[in-house]
């Protein structure tokens, strides 16, 4: 079974301990660890997979803390680097009264972002491995060019790579600057996860359908449509598998896609998932690899936090059984 490797933020995220209001107006918030490349790793590590995580932090007490929670989630922390440059980067979320969420970010520059293409060996990737990136940490940045070097390195080594925009706009100067991004690294992964609230952005076409073909190109071979509680649906160029989610009483939305996504490449590395054998092992194992996914996305929104509110693979393979 190959490692997953995810590279990008890792913050800590303050959560309010008061919904339904405006963040101006949250007097009080509960500290998790978080950042969505993080939260797949801990999805994978949690479920009986091994992850690592690729990111800097500061030297200080938020840094501290988040290396611990990751090592107390089982993922390898190892490559994680530290800088007295900046600080560890920060979240801070409002929650309404439907678990939905606003951000405020404070990083400028945080230490992940200083992460720089020379703190990346090629040599960490293995073939059966799977690179999962995120597209926060692609501002212009020494961050951006580590990403790409590590993008590279994974695929020359036979590495499947996986992209979730997780389109976060507070943290860009100007809308265009994101989709350039994630239009510049699109073609880069083997496989895409886009949610129905970022698909038109991202791709500027209204109809669906038309959007969701127009993301096969480069090196895209599959695409993983979510939405929300409706479920997703997973698309091989014109092949469409759906999937129905899972009836929940919803706590907090934070980091469910990332759960989705932990759970669908958890599933991608117990069946030995590689960019030539994709499509045939999602064909035959879609229905499987979704419902665990739903599950897993589902069942974190019961609680508040991402990483602290994944559930457990038994805790998965009871809600799909009822």
């Amino acid at each position: 079974m190959g490692k997953l490797w995810a590279i990008g933020e890792v913050l800590i995220d303050f959560i309010p301990q008061q919904k339904g209001m405006a963040l101006k107006d949250v007097t009080s918030f509960e500290r998790m660890p978080g950042g969505a490349p993080a939260n797949v790793a801990a999805a994978v590590s949690k479920y009986g997979g091994e992850a690592a995580m690729i990111t800097k932090l500061g030297e200080d007490a938020f840094g501290d803390f988040l290396v611990e929670q990751l090592s107390q989630a089982g993922v390898k922390t190892d490559k994680i680097l530290r800088t007295k440059e900046a600080n560890t980067g920060l979240a801070f979320v409002s929650l309404k009264e439907n678990g939905e969420r606003d951000f405020s970010f404070y990083r400028n520059p945080s230490a992940d972002l200083l992460l720089n293409e020379e703190e990346i060996d090629p040599l960490w990737f293995e073939k059966g491995d799977i690179l999962h990136f995120c597209s926060v940490d692609l501002v212009e940045s020494p961050m951006k060019s580590a990403h790409k070097k590590a993008i590279h390195s994974a695929i020359e080594r036979g590495c499947l790579v996986s992209f979730d925009p997780n389109v976060r706009l507070p943290l860009w100067e100007s809308k265009d600057k994101c989709r350039a991004a994630i239009q510049e690294f699109l073609p880069m992964a083997h496989l895409i996860k886009i949610s129905d609230e970022e698909l038109e952005f991202i791709t500027e076409i209204h109809d669906v359908e038309n959007a969701i073909q127009s993301l096969f190109k480069g090196n895209v071979l599959a695409v993983v449509y979510t939405k929300g509680a409706k479920g997703a649906d997973l698309y091989i160029k014109r092949k469409k598998f759906e999937s129905e989610g899972f009836l929940v009483n919803v706590q907090d939305t934070t980091g469910a896609g990332d759960a989705f996504m932990g759970g669908f490449l958890f599933k991608l590395l117990e069946a030995g998932a590689q960019p030539g054998n994709l499509v045939d092992l999602l064909c035959e194992n879609h229905k499987e690899i979704l419902r665990f996914a739903n599950a897993s996305g589902a069942f974190t929104t019961t609680g508040k936090g991402a990483i602290s509110a994944l559930p457990t693979k038994e805790q998965i393979q009871k809600m799909i059984m009822e």
